[in-house]
């Protein structure tokens, strides 16, 4: 490409996008980095955390933004490891938290789930799985593929949480961000640090309807390839 189409990097959601959720890397879509890798700086830019998305990815030298920016890796092509060189960390409210969460389960009717029913993550992150932290992964990907059940509670969720970013996670899951981290934000800091000008960004995202979390991305000006199925 030249121009105003050329392209410097290629930032990647994780589930959904290149791998089925909280699942390995495939073989087909691993040539496909290495190929991309060969032309292109490639990112990663998740709601997991960073080591998480590493292990998922089996090691796959890459950079990885996760927790939607409030961690940030850089893979050491020399030691092969990846360096986490900045973590936002913001403490929350947890007894707030909890509070607010029993009440939602009470009012929507999830009081039963497997596991806890809370994940705090190390940034000051959580996510909310509506069917706990233990619930197996087919009645995860069963439990809402088209996002319905979410999206009906999801503004319910938005009014009771004005201190974080809501997104719609997972299969089952809500996460809930301190403001005002998000992808986009993220994606676009990574470039200035980078000295990477944002015409020359192009992202791929399977979750970019309302509450998803590639939607701020998708709203900006940033060029968006949508994936219908990380196997295409």
């Amino acid at each position: 490409m030249s121009g105003n189409n050329r392209v410097k990097l290629i930032g990647l959601d994780l589930d959904g996008t290149i791998t089925q959720h909280r699942s390995c890397l495939e073989d087909e879509n691993k040539n496909i980095l290495d190929k991309l890798r060969a032309r292109y700086s490639l990112l990663i830019v998740g709601a997991g955390g960073c080591d998480r998305i590493h292990q998922q990815m089996d090691g796959y030298p890459i950079n990885i933004i996760g927790n939607y920016g409030m961690e940030i890796s850089r893979y050491d092509n020399i030691n092969n490891e990846l360096v986490i060189y900045q973590r936002h960390i913001i403490k929350p409210n947890r007894s707030s938290v909890i509070e607010r969460l029993k009440r939602i389960r009470e009012r929507f009717g999830y009081t039963s789930y497997a596991g806890e029913m809370i994940e705090f993550h190390d940034t000051g992150m959580v996510t909310f799985p509506l069917l706990g932290t233990k619930a197996c992964l087919e009645e995860k990907l069963a439990f809402d593929p088209t996002k319905e059940k979410r999206r009906s509670i999801y503004n319910f969720i938005v009014s009771y949480f004005p201190e974080y970013t809501v997104f719609i996670g997972g299969t089952s899951s809500f996460d809930l961000v301190p403001a005002p981290f998000n992808k986009r934000c993220a994606l676009e800091e990574y470039c200035s640090e980078n000295e990477i000008d944002m015409r020359e960004v192009i992202y791929f995202g399977d979750d970019w309807g309302i509450g998803g979390s590639d939607s701020h991305i998708y709203a900006s000006n940033i060029r968006f390839v949508i994936v219908e199925d990380y196997r295409v």
